[in-house]
């Protein structure tokens, strides 16, 4: 392992809400960047000695994990190794809720909350980068500056502004196509107020909580879709999907430099609990990483 991503499922498996699932590797990390040390019978799609990150069910946090193949990406030649392991989990995260069942195409209006997280610096990049107009909330004013600089076009600080009503203006009352959301059941009914008709909400997190009463018939009259996703559970067959899509739509951004990873720091493994203190905290702008 070069390095290794840090994300909030993380933190919730070390608090023991997050077990990981039969089979896996018990040690924390569901993303890394590393060097191909060996390869299986048979294998032809990797290399010994080449520079790659990848997905995993668990084990990132180690010296060596064991990768399916198909869940290996090259290290985009634009991005550094070590910054590689802040690429797999947010990328393949992003495209498949956003982009794949969020249906997200050029010339919408897309709203990600968290737009100065690990994901939602790469989902307001992507969006961008695919032509849709791009909203975002944040908590602090630097957050907001944050989001604006990766190209959002208009941020709420939502310590300060409810986001419906202030995206509802911008939007000309319209509302927005896409939302992706990581806050669960307060934001539920917030986010089908400012969906617009045929919107679509994706759900990828349960920050403050799984549960939720609202008004079907919002769904309904409006013609609105609700969904959500996790990923650590899917087969390798299911994530070979996602991998493969993302290196062939995206990993040319990133090569390119259109495209870039957002570290807000980089912590030594000894100092692990460190960094999940960071990200308990919500302080980051990006993404976390450990080194070895």
């Amino acid at each position: 392992m070069a390095a290794a991503g840090i994300n909030r499922a993380d933190v919730l498996q070390r608090q023991g809400h997050y077990p990981p699932p039969r089979g896996a590797s018990d040690v924390l990390g569901l993303e890394l960047s590393g060097v191909v040390c060996a390869v299986g019978a048979g294998e032809t799609d990797r290399v010994v000695g080449e520079e790659i990150c990848a997905l995993v069910t668990g084990g990132a946090y180690a010296e060596y994990a064991v990768v399916p193949s198909l869940q290996c990406l090259s290290r985009p030649k634009s991005v550094s190794l070590e910054d590689a392991a802040a690429l797999p989990e947010a990328y393949c995260t992003v495209w498949d809720n956003v982009f794949e069942r969020g249906r997200l195409k050029s010339g919408d209006d897309f709203l990600v909350h968290g737009g100065s997280s690990g994901i939602g610096t790469v989902a307001i990049q992507l969006a961008k980068c695919f032509g849709a107009r791009v909203f975002a909330t944040a908590g602090s004013a630097e957050k907001c500056k944050a989001c604006l600089a990766l190209g959002a076009d208009h941020v709420v600080n939502y310590r300060e502004e409810e986001f419906v009503e202030a995206i509802r203006e911008v939007s000309g009352s319209r509302g927005v196509d896409v939302i992706l959301d990581m806050v669960g059941e307060t934001y539920l009914t917030r986010n089908l107020d400012v969906l617009a008709v045929e919107g679509r909400l994706v759900l990828i997190g349960l920050m403050e909580g799984a549960k939720a009463d609202f008004n079907l018939m919002k769904l309904m009259s409006r013609r609105l879709t609700l969904t959500g996703s996790t990923l650590r559970s899917r087969s390798v067959s299911e994530k070979a999907v996602i991998v493969n899509n993302v290196l062939t739509k995206v990993w040319p951004s990133l090569d390119s430099g259109d495209l870039t990873p957002v570290i807000h720091a980089t912590y030594p493994l000894d100092q692990a609990s460190e960094a999940h203190d960071m990200m308990e905290s919500s302080k980051h702008i990006g993404k976390l990483l450990l080194i070895p």
